[in-house]
């Protein structure tokens, strides 16, 4: 039987998910008017998420249900890097990360660690994001700092309309179908929302200039 897990996940977490996208930097993109250097530091940021997310997601594949939601072409750490190589200086890998970022990773080795399958939850957060609303940012970020030809957005492509539908139905059908207990199902959804909000204080923290 389906779990309906990706239902429960969308409508459990559908109030957050509107909040988070208008916090902080999330909402000043949304608008137009992020800066080049707080955009940057939101790819820093988010490099470092993915960077301790995807070796998690690989090391535990062999759970059937993480299994369900594995898949290599949706890994964002090399694009993001190439975007920062683009558009950063030259020294992006050793700027501080904010606060929330630093919680985030912590968590996300706890459930390395405990092989907890509550990293589906963050599996979910991001790539469901990137893969529809990141559509949008594309548009947006290459518009506000003049990008063509892929540089500096490719942290946003997965291929052609038809593959990043493909990739959102087969993320979803994952979900819907992982062999899942109730309980697991209550832990991956506890954990996307804890994750959203970890999301909200990071774009929030991201508005505050870092010292120098």
């Amino acid at each position: 039987m389906s779990s309906g897990l990706a239902e429960r996940l969308r409508n459990e977490t559908r109030s957050l998910h509107a909040a988070v996208e208008r916090q902080g930097v999330m909402g000043q993109m949304l608008r137009g008017g992020v800066e080049l250097p707080v955009y940057c530091r939101l790819l820093r940021n988010l490099h470092a998420i993915y960077a301790a997310l995807e070796p998690v997601l690989v090391r535990h594949r062999a759970d059937p249900c993480v299994e369900r939601v594995y898949a290599p072409e949706l890994q964002r750490t090399p694009a993001l890097a190439a975007d920062l190589d683009d558009l950063d200086e030259p020294g992006w890998r050793t700027q501080p990360l904010a606060p929330a970022t630093e919680q985030y990773v912590q968590r996300l080795q706890v459930l390395d660690a405990e092989g907890s399958r509550a990293v589906i939850a963050h599996a979910y957060v991001r790539y469901l994001g990137d893969l529809a609303g990141g559509q949008v940012l594309r548009r947006l970020v290459a518009a506000r700092f003049g990008l063509a030809g892929g540089r500096g957005t490719r942290f946003y492509e997965f291929g052609p309309v038809d593959v990043v539908g493909a990739l959102l139905r087969a993320f979803r059908e994952g979900l819907d179908h992982m062999p899942a207990s109730a309980a697991d199902i209550d832990l991956i959804v506890a954990e996307a929302r804890a994750a959203f909000q970890r999301h909200g204080d990071l774009f929030d923290q991201l508005m505050v200039p870092s010292p120098g």
